[in-house]
C-alpha cells in the first residue's frame, strides 16, 4: 500500500489513482488560467494520494516559480527528478528557477542536461541565452539565438529577443534588423514596434522613431514604455511639453519607471524648473538606490 493511501484510509488503491489522477487534470486548468494557488492545493492533494508521479511534483514546482516561491518550487523540481531523471522539462524549469535566484551556474547545469535531452526544446534554449547573457557570455549568447532563429524564422518572439540582446549590446542597428524581422512575421506586434521606436532613438532617427512609437500607442494606449520612449524622442525634436506629457502619462501608468523620472528630470531642468527636476531626480535615487 503506498503512503498516499495510508494518509487516506477510506479510499482504495484504484480510487486514490483515480482522485488523483482528476486532481492533476483541474490543476493543469487551474494553471493554464494562472489561477496558481488553486492548482498547488489541487496537487497537493494529488501527492498525497499519490506521492510517486513526477507529473504532479513538476506541476506545482511550476506553479511555486510562477509565483516566485523558489524554495518551494526547486524543492518539487528535486522531488520530480527523483522519480523522473531525464525529465527535460522539470530540468528547464528547475533552470528558470536557479536563474530566478540569481544562481546562473547551476542554472546552466540544468539547461546543458536539459538540451542533451531535448536539443530543439526552443524555451529551455531561450531561458539558457538569457543566462549566458547575464553571465555576460554575450557572444555564446547570440549563437542561441540563431539557433533559436534557425528552427523557426517564422516567429516573431526569436526575433524580437535577440533584438533585445543587440539592444543590450548596443548593436542598434542589428536590432532594428531583427525587430524588422519580427514585425514582417507578425505585424501588428507591439513591442516590436516599440523596442525599434526606442533602437532609432538612440542613433539618432527620429522621425522614424516618431513613426514606431506612435503605431505603438495607436495599438496599446497603455504602454508606459512607449510612452517614455516618445516623451524622449519628443524632446530632441524640441517639443518638451508634448514630452513632458508622455512622460508624465508613462510614471501614472508605473510609478515606478525610473528612467521616466530622469529624462522628465533633465527636460524640467532645461526649462530651468529646477524644484521639479530635484524631485524627479530624488525620486529616481529613491527607486534606483533606496536614497
Amino acid at each position: 500500500m503506498s503512503e498516499g493511501i495510508k494518509d487516506n484510509p477510506g479510499l482504495s488503491e484504484a480510487a486514490a489513482q483515480s482522485r488523483g489522477s482528476v486532481l492533476r487534470s483541474r490543476a493543469e486548468s487551474y494553471i493554464a488560467l494562472s489561477r496558481h494557488d488553486a492548482a498547488i492545493a489541487d496537487l497537493t492533494e494529488s501527492i498525497a494520494l499519490v506521492p510517486d508521479n513526477a507529473r504532479a511534483w513538476r506541476l506545482r514546482g511550476e506553479s511555486h516559480r510562477v509565483l516566485e516561491r523558489y524554495d518551494a518550487a526547486l524543492g518539487d523540481f528535486d522531488e520530480a527528478l527523483k522519480l523522473e531523471p531525464d525529465s527535460a522539462y522539470a530540468l528547464g524549469s528547475r533552470g528558470q528557477t536557479y536563474a530566478a535566484m540569481d544562481r546562473l551556474e547551476e542554472a546552466m547545469e540544468d539547461f546543458e542536461h536539459a538540451l542533451t535531452l531535448s536539443p530543439d526544446s526552443l524555451w529551455i534554449l531561450e531561458a539558457k541565452a538569457d543566462v549566458l547573457a547575464d553571465l555576460d557570455r554575450l557572444d555564446e549568447a547570440l549563437e542561441e539565438h540563431a539557433k533559436i532563429i534557425a528552427l523557426n524564422e517564422g516567429l516573431a518572439y526569436s526575433w524580437m529577443a535577440r533584438g533585445d540582446l543587440y539592444q543590450r549590446m548596443h548593436l542598434y542597428a542589428e536590432a532594428i534588423d531583427d525587430y524588422t524581422k519580427a514585425l514582417e512575421a507578425d505585424p501588428a506586434h507591439v513591442r516590436a514596434l516599440s523596442r525599434r521606436g526606442e533602437a532609432l532613438r538612440m542613433i539618432d532617427r527620429y522621425e522614424e522613431a516618431l513613426t514606431d512609437l506612435n503605431q505603438a500607442l495607436e495599438a496599446d494606449p497603455e504602454n508606459d514604455r512607449a510612452y517614455g520612449s516618445r516623451g524622449a524622442v519628443l524632446s530632441e525634436l524640441g517639443d518638451n511639453e508634448a514630452a513632458l506629457r508622455d512622460l508624465d502619462r508613462a510614471i501614472e501608468l508605473d510609478p515606478e519607471y525610473i528612467w521616466a523620472y530622469r529624462v522628465r528630470g533633465e527636460i524640467l531642468q532645461e526649462l530651468e524648473r529646477h524644484e521639479d527636476a530635484v524631485k524627479d531626480f530624488t525620486q529616481a535615487l529613491h527607486l534606483e538606490f533606496g536614497d
